[in-house]
């Protein structure tokens, strides 16, 4: 498995580096969702002043032939600067600028889900609709095998992992702290974490975000995730069943604030079909392994609504179902689910009340 060797470099060496004024000057890494609407790249320029605002930010480009997402013959693609994060591994006053992809001819990208989500976001702001997300992953070697798992074998099953504590039943926290305070440097609406069923499994949660916010603090956390594991040289997976058998899967349950709750569950139980197809990018196929109805879900093909139910597909918080409102959390989205797609069909069942399998065109 091909893997960056950045972690077997001296850090002690690179830090006399860092440590150099760097003048007047700022560093702006700029950060996109490539073609298959998981993977993450980036690259830096240089500005001459530190940016206030997004505005101060240039647009760029790249080649979308090596990211999945042009011709050769016709390869430069738009980086539109959306959102502006501290950079917590080069520090104040630089950047991370978290952009939206445009083609050739200023059209989203296929995997620019953010354009759509700003735009039915925009037309509930008056509602203002608030999300928090429960990202769960798998910390992997650079063999693909779970990190701090048997080399020939399995650990011990599932119990004694989930918030454990101990060298025997948590693995990985180093890189779940560096992690989390790198995300509270950087400005993300980061809220907790924990250590999930099976072992080297983890989970962080964001939220509450209003709006379009839910998804850009949720893919700025993942960036910077997969930064901090490159570091450790280990590898994050959000492969929604990463372990086949009698291991749990990683979900990115959704938590989303709406005081009209029966109202919610009936319309999001008429929209199933769409809301699967939602929420992986392979309209349904990744999570297909992970919602079997074991393993703390519900079955991809029924959907279901109960109370301090982590078997259904929406699970209503005891109190939240003893006063009728409040929120509720949708365990269906896979962890490698887009979260702005995710949140915008939520928007489109429960606040705009759309029917049907295929979501409304407003743009005409």
């Amino acid at each position: 498995m091909a893997t960056s060797a950045s972690s077997k470099l001296n850090k002690a060496v690179k830090q006399q580096y860092m440590d150099l004024p760097q003048g007047d000057k700022v560093q702006a890494m700029y950060i996109w969702i490539d073609g298959t609407g998981e993977g993450i790249r980036c690259k830096t320029r240089t500005l001459d002043s530190e940016p206030k605002t997004i505005e101060d930010l240039p647009e760029w480009n790249f080649d979308g032939s090596s990211t999945y997402q042009s011709e050769g013959s016709n390869s430069d693609m738009y980086l539109i600067p959306a959102a502006m994060f501290r950079d917590p591994f080069r520090k104040d006053p630089n950047k991370l600028v978290l952009c939206e992809v445009l083609k050739y001819n200023r059209k989203p990208a296929e995997t620019n889900l953010r354009r759509t989500c700003k735009k039915v976001m925009s037309m509930v702001e008056n509602s203002h609709p608030w999300f928090g997300m429960e990202q769960e992953y798998t910390l992997l070697g650079t063999d693909g095998h779970p990190f701090g798992w048997p080399s020939n074998g399995f650990p011990g099953p599932q119990g004694p992992y989930y918030c454990g504590v101990g060298a025997d039943k948590a693995y990985g926290r180093d890189i779940v702290e560096s992690h989390y305070r790198a995300c509270l440097y950087a400005g993300i609406q980061i809220c907790g974490t924990n250590a999930e069923v099976m072992p080297a499994q983890w989970e962080f949660q964001v939220g509450p975000c209003e709006g379009i916010n839910m998804g850009d603090h949720l893919w700025i956390a993942r960036f910077i995730l997969h930064r901090v594991c490159e570091d450790f040289g280990v590898v994050v997976s959000f492969d929604p069943k990463p372990i086949s058998g009698n291991w749990n899967g990683a979900g990115c349950h959704t938590n989303f604030i709406y005081i009209y709750l029966i109202e919610a569950i009936e319309r999001l139980g008429k929209r199933h079909r769409y809301h699967i197809r939602a929420y992986d990018p392979k309209g349904g196929l990744d999570n297909a392994r992970r919602l079997t109805g074991h393993h703390e879900t519900s079955n991809i093909d029924e959907f279901s609504a109960g109370v301090a139910n982590r078997g259904a597909s929406i699970r209503i918080p005891r109190s939240v179902g003893q006063d009728k409102k409040g929120y509720f959390e949708d365990r269906r989205p896979s962890a490698n689910c887009d979260p702005y797609i995710v949140t915008e069909a939520l928007v489109r069942t429960c606040l705009l009340k759309e029917e049907g399998e295929e979501p409304t065109d407003y743009s005409k």
